[in-house]
């Protein structure tokens, strides 16, 4: 590649045989000082995670810098133009970057463009950083707060891991960028399924206009603090591994049945002996006459049983004492009809803010329709308030067990109850009970508990991003007794 007065080149060492990267640029050129001593600092650091400094060198009126070169090693930009990457392996890639980046920091060592093309993974799954220092100063990189800049950089890789996006509103590396003027989105707002936890790791090391994105937890701002968050977080285990089915599988002699019957012997080769005669002497003839007595004696015992067992009437069957039984199932919850629903919005006025009058969509029995709140600024509301919601009026107190609801985009949501024999719905959040809540866009939310309750609140906390527009959407609500 050609670019600002350099190139960069794979080459082969000939003393050695192996293939090398190699960056070039005349000795005249501005920044060839600066490189020269970028890269003999990198080559002093010596840490295997990173992509080593072979040699820097200035000959020839030319300058240059050769570095390991790894031909088993896959660029992160390959990785994520397959997709994003595994729970697993997102947690990986964190943790491997920022503590590498933590040990270089502290040898007074920064990356300053640490991208998805400087990250390469290894053929055993270790991750090595290639261009340390020596990138940054090719392009005449430097920064003010350099590791803060090292740390949003990692934060911009898991962002991008987790998502397969870019975390800014410009296209980059292959990635598409957000949505415009929505600002920086959690990752487990932008796809679903994407693990909680990284994702909150992800927001603390990016940068939001000078602070950070997360307003869960504090921010990182240094890729030591970045790598203590992610080794204080719970361990992201790898799947199971899946084995193949064997292709022809082999019964054992017990399965094929001939478990405990005679096995085929070999044809007997040799001749068997002839028996000897019968005993004819006085012995034998006296043995015959005892065995007779013997077998005339068996015949008139067994007839007489025979006959002892005809004559004797057979006994009754008993007719068997059924007991009756206890274990009975319970009966399946039954659906509760829902008299009537009205939006619920915690500001004061704020009731029919929320488009009262299409709530009925929300328990129509059509998932077609919806009932969806006010366009945000943000997930959590702009900042505005702590949720918004629906009340359900089931007309009567009624036993609870489970609420059933279809979302449009992963929604955040609690179920909420008003006192038993509370004759009205009370008119803040805090006068319901929180019941059960879970983060989904198809849930069936079972109370730990039955509760008799009239009014139910369904609490929407934290919005989707859908279609360019943040808003929550309820398409169906089932309550069941």
């Amino acid at each position: 590649t050609r670019l600002d007065g350099f190139s960069s080149w794979r080459a082969v060492d000939e003393k050695l045989r192996r293939a090398v990267g190699v960056h070039l640029l005349p000795a005249d050129h501005p920044r060839a000082r600066s490189v020269l001593a970028a890269a003999r600092s990198a080559a002093l650091l010596g840490d295997p995670r990173f992509v080593q400094v072979l040699d820097a060198v200035e000959e020839n009126d030319l300058v240059y810098v050769v570095h390991e070169w790894l031909p088993d090693a896959t660029e992160l930009t390959a990785l994520l133009a397959d997709g994003p990457l595994q729970a697993h392996e997102a947690y990986q890639l964190v943790s491997q970057v920022s503590q590498a980046m933590a040990a270089a920091h502290r040898e007074g060592l920064a990356h300053l463009r640490l991208t998805p093309s400087a990250v390469l993974r290894s053929s055993t799954g270790q991750y090595r950083i290639r261009g340390l220092a020596v990138n940054a100063a090719l392009r005449g990189i430097t920064a003010d707060r350099p590791q803060r800049t090292d740390t949003e950089a990692i934060g911009a890789l898991l962002y991008a891991a987790l998502t397969q996006r870019w975390p800014y509103e410009s296209d980059a590396h292959g990635l598409s960028g957000l949505p415009k003027g929505v600002g920086l989105i959690p990752p487990d707002q932008v796809r679903a399924g994407v693990h909680r936890g990284l994702s909150e790791i992800a927001m603390r090391a990016l940068a939001n206009d000078g602070a950070t994105a997360s307003r869960q937890e504090p921010p990182c701002t240094t890729p030591d603090e970045l790598a203590k968050a992610v080794a204080a977080m719970p361990r992201v285990k790898p799947p199971e591994p899946e084995f193949p089915a064997p292709a022809e599988y082999q019964r054992t002699t017990y399965q094929q049945g001939t478990y405990g019957r005679p096995q085929p012997r070999p044809a007997v080769t040799q001749p068997v002996p002839v028996p000897p005669a019968p005993l004819e002497s006085r012995t034998g003839k006296a043995l015959k006459w005892a065995v007779g007595a013997l077998l005339i004696a068996a015949l008139g015992l067994g007839s007489w049983q025979i006959a002892d067992r005809l004559l004797k009437p057979e006994p009754k069957e008993e007719t068997p004492v059924v007991q009756p039984t206890t274990d009975e199932k319970p009966a399946p919850p039954k659906p509760i009809t829902i008299q009537s629903a009205d939006d619920f919005d915690p500001l004061p006025g704020g009731n029919g803010e929320e488009y009262p009058e299409a709530v009925k969509n929300a328990h129509d029995g059509d998932p077609g329709t919806v009932w969806h709140t006010k366009n945000y600024t943000t997930t959590h509301f702009g900042n505005l308030k702590s949720g918004v919601g629906v009340v359900l009026d089931l007309g009567s107190d009624q036993k609870l067990s489970s609420v059933d609801l279809s979302f449009v985009g992963r929604t955040s949501v609690e179920i909420r109850t008003a006192p038993e024999g509370a004759s009205s719905a009370p008119s803040t959040a805090d006068g319901f009970t929180t019941q059960v809540s879970d983060v989904g866009d198809d849930l069936k939310l079972k109370l730990p508990k039955p509760v008799t309750t009239r009014y139910v609140l369904v609490w929407l906390t934290e919005l989707p991003l859908t279609d360019g527009q943040i808003r929550g959407q309820l398409s169906e609500v089932k309550v069941m007794g």
